[in-house]
């Protein structure tokens, strides 16, 4: 049996940040290596749902989102180009009562800012770039583009879509572009909230070949947009490709003017490609695994990237914990634990992005008549339908698999 003393994360985003907080609450040596010279506060908002607050619970960090969070009233469906609600699924208060956490929406440098405060500066190493994981007879090693190379009993590639570590351990496989594109950006409401322009909601506007989600994040300060269009043409899978707001409001020319207008509101706006993978049936090779993006990355039409990411650190941490002098144990018990419910919520994810964009009148109609007649009978039942994602507790779900 190998004992775990020294744990290494490729990748600081919010996956890496919550392992190394859930690892460090352990008194297990880990440290970070994230190629970016620094951690800025780029992206968008994050849906933080109750599976998620409840990893930030985890990792006793949860109270923190007071000072940055809004919490929505509901999820609201919308016909895009009418305006008229197709659901409406209660969340605040619902999801306390139902799911022992709050649904809140977060900007993600708030997020990055929340997991990032606890970890001493020691535990991040900038700069590093990784090239290549692999496993020794003693150790794991990772190889960085600067020459240098690090050792540990574990290393986990928490680097994305495009991980360095994932195509080390199991060879090149290029994401494929789903004929997805989103926009995306974050405008300023310096006065607080605008409810007649923009409600207390997680907003789903939905029309043919494509959807705009809206919703408040700073603490009712700014308006989150994700805006996705099904496209043929091929775009770049990154967050810092520049668009214009005249670009985001042409692609949706006919769609509802209460959305022409926040779009018009816009000051920085950015586009990037929706890319996925199929999912895998092991994320470990001897001393690597992986998790989030690089193990099982997400398209957004249940809110689930962050949150899976967070969920796999806690349980990964929580394995190791309890079987520190048991590594492939643990790493067994990670795989039964967490392949199941990330591979469910992937395919899901897909689905509902199906939903989202259905192109044909009548399929259209026979959504929303659905939609309509299930929030009549229990409106939690509608919509999304997804309380099984929320109900999940990752700081309690499973028991370690016993070795061989």
């Amino acid at each position: 049996m190998r004992r775990v003393q020294k744990v290494a994360i490729i990748g600081a985003g919010m996956g890496g940040l919550a392992l190394a907080n859930a690892l460090k609450a352990r008194n297990i040596d880990v440290k970070i290596h994230e190629q970016a010279e620094e951690l800025t506060q780029v992206g968008a908002g994050i849906q933080l749902t109750p599976n998620a607050v409840k990893v930030l619970r985890g990792l006793g960090l949860d109270h923190r989102l007071k000072e940055f969070g809004f919490v929505p009233q509901a999820i609201m469906g919308l016909d895009g180009r009418s305006g008229k609600t197709v659901f409406r699924t209660p969340l605040a208060g619902a999801c306390e009562e139902l799911y022992d956490a709050p649904y809140v929406h977060i900007h993600r440098g708030d997020l990055q800012t929340i997991l990032r405060d606890p970890l001493l500066d020691s535990m991040i190493s900038l700069g590093k770039h990784c090239v290549d994981v692999r496993n020794e007879s003693d150790c794991a090693v990772a190889a960085f583009s600067d020459g240098s190379s690090i050792e540990a009993d574990l290393i986990v590639g928490a680097d994305g879509i495009r991980s360095a570590a994932r195509k080390s351990l199991f060879g090149a496989d290029a994401p494929r572009f789903t004929n997805n594109i989103c926009w995306r950006s974050v405008v300023p409401f310096e006065n607080g909230p605008d409810y007649d322009l923009v409600g207390p909601y997680n907003s789903i506007w939905f029309g043919p070949n494509g959807h705009v989600v809206t919703y408040y994040v700073r603490g009712g300060k700014a308006v989150n947009i994700i805006a996705c269009l099904e496209s043929t043409d091929w775009q770049e899978e990154s967050w810092h490709v520049r668009s214009t707001k005249e670009e985001l409001a042409n692609a949706y020319d006919g769609w509802h003017p209460k959305l022409q207008k926040i779009f018009a509101r816009a000051d920085e706006v950015y586009k990037w490609g929706l890319f996925d993978r199929d999912p895998m049936e092991s994320w470990t090779r001897d001393r690597v695994t992986l998790l989030g993006d690089a193990a099982h990355p997400m398209l957004p039409y249940l809110s689930q990237g962050a949150a899976m990411a967070m969920e796999d650190a806690l349980v990964l941490a929580r394995m190791v914990g309890q079987q520190q002098d048991d590594l492939d144990a643990a790493l067994r018990a990670y795989e039964t634990i967490r392949i199941p419910r990330a591979t469910r919520v992937q395919l899901s994810s897909r689905e509902q992005g199906k939903k989202n964009h259905l192109t044909s009148p009548v399929a259209r109609f026979v959504r929303d008549v659905e939609y309509r007649i299930r929030n009549l009978i229990n409106p939690q039942a509608s919509g999304l339908k997804a309380g099984w994602v929320y109900e999940y507790d990752a700081g309690s779900v499973g028991e370690p698999v016993p070795a061989l």
